[in-house]
């Protein structure tokens, strides 16, 4: 006999996965509120900040209005934890996660459910998918907290410094960004050890479950699929973009690398901030004192975020190159575009166009909401705005500062940034065949 968990027939009440998935993810919000509102758990904590710090932790953003290490208690601690894991890995992935171990079969409506959790356009590799997540999981976040145990436990004694270590693994494979330092990881910025494991953990979580899954199993770049090649050169291609941006436009910088004075530490500074600024909210440097053209490339940078299948927000690697080789097509009057020996569908550049255009609305929204409300320096707000929406957790330092209306543009920006700009759109579509076909005409761009 098949044993699955409970579940709604999408069929009979015409409730949409990706509805689904939705609702579980601001249950889960509620839930991790409710639980951080339990006396003890924190100093006294009003309802708005235990939200805002449930919805960043779901949502693996990082963004807080409170600090995590001191206002919690280590309930409270292990509230946000547990909150960044089930959120990262998704809530279906994680229901399959366990019914795989306790040797139970998944039923069609979960696969469904996981498809959509995972932005899979078949359930026929799922399960080999979630098997692939279990063990990069687990080893990843293994061997990330003894890495750091070398450097939190000389630090902190054994008991805080293996907290600290099993911490910040999960916040960094899980693209989170939570640190439990006032400082995030500024007082580390040129520990060698600090800037090999989080950037590792972050680069790994940030490349996505189905890469991964082709590493591991086929090991052949020849024989990589078309998805993996676009991601691991596009990931290269950024990072290389980030790091050297970052060290350029900011050696000479004394609010940032400017006072540093060996030239090594100034190059571990850039390559850990060049690495995380896409994904997570670590910092190693005083954000808000960074150039405006720094900052500026950073906006972009976290709108375009992570990798599909991962725990990265923003539109994601592959949306954004398909947009240069769709750009590319034009200018050279192709009819179809062609990248690594295969072509890419007309399907594919509709759904990137839709996500980009979403994107925009939903950035530009939140952006015009915050401005209504804070009156105060644009490029903070539009980089509060993008860090939301690429669910990254980098602050300028006015996260503390916003009031009612901005702190829930902010919660609606992470929770539509994590949840996808495509459920939104699949909400707002209506899938009604035509009637009647129009012939086609003419129109003038540009």
């Amino acid at each position: 006999m098949q044993i699955s968990l409970p579940s709604i027939s999408s069929q009979k009440f015409r409730v949409p996965p990706p509805a689904v998935l939705a609702a579980t993810y601001a249950i889960l919000i509620i839930l991790g509120t409710c639980l951080l509102k339990i006396p003890g758990v924190s100093q006294p904590l009003a309802w708005s900040d235990a939200l805002f710090t449930a919805t960043s932790a779901v949502t693996v953003t990082g963004l807080s209005v409170v600090d995590v290490g001191s206002h919690f208690s280590l309930f409270g601690q292990i509230v946000v934890l547990v909150l960044i894991q089930l959120g990262g890995l998704g809530l279906m992935t994680f229901a399959a996660l366990v019914l795989s171990v306790l040797g139970l079969p998944i039923d069609i409506p979960h696969r469904t459910y996981l498809r959509e959790d995972l932005n899979q356009t078949s359930v026929g590799d799922l399960l080999r998918l979630v098997k692939v997540i279990l063990r990069v999981v687990l080893l990843c976040e293994l061997i990330g907290a003894i890495l750091l145990g070398f450097v939190f436990i000389p630090d902190a004694g054994w008991a805080e410094g293996i907290w600290l270590s099993l911490f910040h693994a999960v916040s960094a494979f899980n693209n989170a960004g939570f640190s439990l330092f006032p400082d995030s990881l500024t007082r580390y910025a040129t520990n060698p050890l600090v800037n090999f494991t989080i950037p590792g953990l972050l680069l790994i979580g940030g490349l996505g479950f189905s890469v991964l899954s082709d590493i591991y199993y086929v090991r052949r770049w020849q024989k990589f699929s078309l998805h993996s090649k676009l991601m691991l050169s596009g990931s290269a291609a950024l990072i290389l973009w980030s790091v050297a941006s970052f060290a350029i436009l900011e050696w000479n910088n004394p609010a940032t690398l400017g006072a540093v004075p060996d030239i090594l530490d100034k190059l571990q500074i850039s390559w850990f901030q060049g690495t995380t600024t896409r994904t997570a909210g670590f910092n190693t440097t005083d954000i808000a004192g960074m150039h405006d053209s720094t900052t500026l490339t950073f906006i972009l940078l976290m709108l375009i975020g992570g990798g599909s299948t991962s725990t990265a927000g923003g539109i994601k690697v592959t949306t954004f190159i398909v947009l240069l080789l769709a750009t590319v097509a034009f200018f050279k009057r192709r009819q179809q575009l062609h990248a690594f020996g295969r072509s890419i569908g007309l399907e594919e550049v509709l759904k990137v166009l839709a996500l980009t255009m979403i994107s925009m609305l939903i950035v530009a929204a939140a952006l015009f909401l915050m401005t209504i409300a804070h009156d105060g320096d644009f490029l903070d707000l539009l980089f509060e705005v993008a860090s939301a929406f690429g669910t990254v957790g980098l602050s300028r330092g006015i996260t503390t500062e916003l009031d009612t209306i901005g702190r829930t543009v902010i919660i609606f920006t992470m929770f539509i940034g994590r949840v996808g700009p495509l459920t939104l759109g699949f909400f707002l579509a209506t899938r009604m065949p035509p009637r009647i076909r129009y012939p086609s005409s003419q129109i003038y761009l540009g």
